[in-house]
């Protein structure tokens, strides 16, 4: 079977056009957080919505990489969520949601392209779909900061690490402003459990 005549090519483009949907999601959540003052979770979200860019890059080389010599169209029938609103800790929530939904999506993919054949697309979506669910699991670990008010307050000493100028503090709280530049606490590392990697 050819690529361009298989389920797995319209499942290209549909990942696509959610990877590019997801990003453009997370970037308005990550408008919200910078706009209120917290730097460092806006900057999470940022380099997670860089990651959404890269996977719908991928995508694209594989749709790109077809049999066709261009490709001018490709009817996507998909729904695509339209939940988050300007509420900064529920658009945490929904954000996990997102990535736990499209995590889903995925694991389906990997059977169609596996049964067509297409095993270095399976991996392609596996790899993806692995990185959702990292993703899921940050977007819910700092819900559960965010909420629980533990963003900046830990039961152990931690070190606070400021990007504005590199100070570096140790306690259990971080500071309310940068003792070097005053930069605001919001801009201050996240402490995240181990095994959280963005």
């Amino acid at each position: 079977m050819k690529l361009k005549d298989s389920k797995t090519f319209s499942n290209l483009a549909r990942a696509y056009a959610g990877e590019c949907q997801a990003r453009t999601r997370y970037e308005f959540v990550e408008y919200g957080f910078r706009y209120n003052g917290y730097e460092a979770i806006a900057q999470t979200i940022d380099k997670i919505a860089y990651q959404e860019f890269n996977h719908a890059r991928m995508l694209y080389t594989f749709i790109q990489d077809a049999e066709l010599k261009q490709v001018n169209n490709i009817e996507v029938c998909a729904g695509f969520p339209f939940k988050e609103k300007w509420e900064l800790e529920n658009n945490l929530k929904l954000l996990a949601e997102d990535e736990n939904d499209e995590a889903e999506v995925y694991a389906e993919f990997i059977n169609v392209a596996e049964e067509e054949g297409f095993t270095e697309i399976a991996e392609l979506f596996k790899n993806i779909m692995d990185v959702e669910i990292r993703h899921r699991d940050v977007f819910l670990e700092i819900y559960k900061q965010f909420s629980e008010g533990t963003i900046y307050k830990k039961e152990t000493e931690e070190l606070w690490y400021c990007p504005a100028c590199g100070y570096v503090g140790k306690g259990k709280h971080a500071w309310e402003k940068c003792p070097l530049c005053e930069a605001e606490q919001g801009v201050c590392n996240l402490v995240m459990p181990e095994g959280y990697i963005i």
